[in-house]
Order: C-alpha cells, then sequence, then structure tokens
C-alpha cells in the first residue's frame, strides 16, 4: 500500500538530533550507542531505507523552532530571529538531500500529481527520492508578517500557528486563551497566500476561534481522540466533527502517550501498557464513525518526534511497521477502496482541492 505520512520532523531529527537519515535506522542505532542526551537515543524509527522499504513515497515534512521568554522550562530559542535562523538551517538541510537524490519538494498539484505517478510507476523504489511537503509546527519563527511571505516563496504550505505551551501567535498544548491581533493577522496571511491551517496542537480556546476566522484549507495533521486519551493535546467529539465539516483530514499519531491512559513518561513502556498499533487503528475507525465515512483520517505519524521505540506502539519497530495497519483496518471491514483513502488517497484528495 502506497503510504502518505502527514507529519515528520525530519529535519530536527537531522539537525538537532545530529542523525544521517541516508543509513539505515538500525546503523543509526548503533551510532548512538551510549549517548544519553536524549531520551530516545538508540531508539529511533525514521530514516530514508525505512520511508522506501514501507512505500511511504510522500510526507508532510517540518520546520520546528520555538521561541521562549527567559525561564521558560519548556526548551526553545531565546529571540524569534533566531528561531527563524533554525528554520532555515532546517531548510537548508531538506534542499541538501534534494541536490543529493534523497528528497524532492511538493509545493503544487501538478508536482504532486507527477511524484505519485513516479512512485506508482511499477518499477522499484529503493532509489526513489521521496516527496516532501513543507510544514512549520508552530509559528513562533515567523518574524513578522512579511516572513511568510518570503516562506511561502521557499515552498512553505502549512501551519501549525502553536506547538507547546503559550506562543507569539497562538497557545497551544497545556495552555489557554483565544488569540490576539497578531495570531489573527497571521490567518488572514495565510488565507491570502492559500497556506494550510494545521488545528494540531491549538489550545480549545484557539482551535474554536481559528476555525471561526480562517475561511481556507484546514487539517490536523497529527491528532488523536480525547474519547480514549482526556487530555487537551488530543480532540472532543466535538471538535473532531468541526473538523469533519469543514473538510479536514485528520492524522492518527503514534506517540504512546497519547494512545493509552495513564502514560508517565520514562516509567510506562509500550509493553506494560500494552499500546500497540491497535490502539492507532482504534483512535481512527472513532473518526470514522464520527463522519460516516473513512474519506478524513490518514497518517501522521509524529514518529521520531522526540520519541522512538520506548514510546511507540510495541509492535513497530521502524516506521515501515505502518504497513501492518493495512490488515487491520481490513480486517475491520473496511474495503480496498477505503484502505486507498486511509492510507493516502485522503490527503491526495485534500491537497488537490487545497491546490485547485
Amino acid at each position: 500500500m502506497f503510504i502518505i505520512d502527514a507529519h515528520l520532523d525530519l529535519s530536527m531529527n537531522a539537525m538537532e538530533w545530529n542523525r544521517d537519515l541516508r543509513l539505515p535506522v538500525q546503523a543509526i542505532r548503533a551510532v548512538e550507542k551510549g549517548m544519553t542526551d536524549k531520551p530516545d537515543r538508540e531508539r529511533s524509527t525514521v530514516s530514508f531505507p525505512e520511508l522506501r522499504k514501507g512505500n511511504i513515497g510522500i510526507v508532510v515534512a517540518t520546520q520546528i523552532a520555538r521561541y521562549v521568554k527567559p525561564g521558560s522550562v519548556i526548551p526553545g530559542w531565546n529571540s524569534p530571529e533566531q528561531a527563524w535562523a533554525q528554520t532555515q538551517a532546517q531548510l537548508s538541510w531538506y534542499k541538501t538531500m534534494e541536490e543529493a537524490g534523497e528528497m524532492v519538494q511538493i509545493s503544487n498539484a501538478k508536482q504532486l500529481k507527477v511524484h505519485y505517478e513516479r512512485w506508482n510507476d511499477g518499477t522499484p523504489n529503493e532509489n526513489k527520492a521521496i516527496g516532501y511537503i513543507l510544514s512549520l509546527e508552530g509559528a513562533d519563527s515567523i518574524v513578522d508578517l512579511s516572513y511568510l511571505e518570503r516562506a511561502h516563496q521557499y515552498g512553505l504550505r502549512a501551519i501549525g500557528p502553536a506547538h507547546y505551551g503559550p506562543g507569539r501567535y497562538a497557545n497551544g498544548t497545556d495552555a489557554t486563551g483565544e488569540m490576539g491581533a497578531q495570531g489573527l493577522a497571521l490567518l488572514k496571511e495565510m488565507e491570502r497566500l492559500n497556506i494550510i491551517l494545521d488545528a494540531t496542537h491549538l489550545c480549545d480556546d484557539a482551535f474554536w476561534q481559528a476555525l471561526n476566522h480562517f475561511s481556507g484549507p484546514v487539517w490536523a495533521s497529527h491528532n488523536n481522540c480525547r474519547a480514549f486519551v482526556n487530555h487537551n493535546r488530543q480532540y472532543s467529539d466535538e471538535q473532531l466533527l468541526a473538523l469533519i465539516e469543514r473538510g479536514a483530514v485528520i492524522g492518527g499519531a503514534l506517540d504512546a502517550w497519547m494512545l493509552v491512559p495513564n502514560w508517565q513518561r520514562g516509567v510506562s513502556t509500550p509493553q506494560s501498557m500494552n499500546c500497540d498499533l491497535e490502539k492507532v487503528v482504534a483512535n481512527m475507525d472513532h473518526i470514522c464513525q464520527l463522519a460516516g465515512n473513512a474519506h478524513h483520517i490518514g497518517i501522521g505519524s509524529d514518529l521520531d518526534g522526540a520519541f522512538g521505540t520506548e514510546q511507540s506502539p510495541l509492535d513497530l519497530d521502524t516506521i515501515s511497521d505502518l504497513q501492518k495497519m493495512v490488515a487491520m483496518f481490513s480486517a475491520k471491514g473496511y474495503s480496498a477502496e477505503d484502505l486507498d483513502h486511509i492510507f493516502h488517497q485522503n490527503w491526495l484528495n485534500f491537497l488537490y482541492k487545497a491546490w485547485s
């Protein structure tokens, strides 16, 4: 099954975790043997060979650099200008991977169609470039709105205005409060440039405000259901129905704490909590039941988003294991047409409409 993954922090792994994603995952783990600076050392799940092995030919790839005020317990950069510079280093890495033949940027409908057809032309995919759509997770690095135009010119096509905590443009996970004038101006400029609004991480107040003030395309790249894990990082049925009404696609995320309740970071294990890929399928199936069809879900794994196998489903070793979910959906009675929609066609249809 051809898979589109709507959320991967590839450049963060390359630039901050210092991972050469051209290597097999096992080789990356070997390089990290004995390292303890990050909780997921020796436990990575994503690399270009594993993406190709899993027939994951298109990804939504992020830039991410949070601005934080002095004294914040959340890590980040001390000025928006520093955060912007970090995103530019990440952009440079993507461009370098393009020059190396590993990746190719997709920023319009024609490029999307050509790339999808190339990956499905019947020839082996081992050496094909992986298509990426550029997204910004958290808008703090947008120094002022003139930078948004610049980012659009280099290919930025989606923005999640918030990440964790309070942000310059919107409040995110574990925060509260509506957007101020600066956040609303960001939404207006995004709409003018036809940049997709990624509702992921918006706090409840900002979520409803954003939907009321933004008329462009909306998706939630990596979100699960509050019905399973009652935390503000997940979305309530009311929020999910609002996204469905807007024609959104919602990507199932694989971070274990978002899949099973009462997860304790650094204490719980996927095995002790019985956290497996079926939990991901259950979240995605729940959204299908709300929608009455399979047209509003997709994969948005967030794998290696600062966690590895220590906080991933127990039956996933690398990202190529996303293919296991095809049989799981089939066992639930989803048709072959449904499977196509879930694993790639919903994202394709969304983008073709947004970019028409």
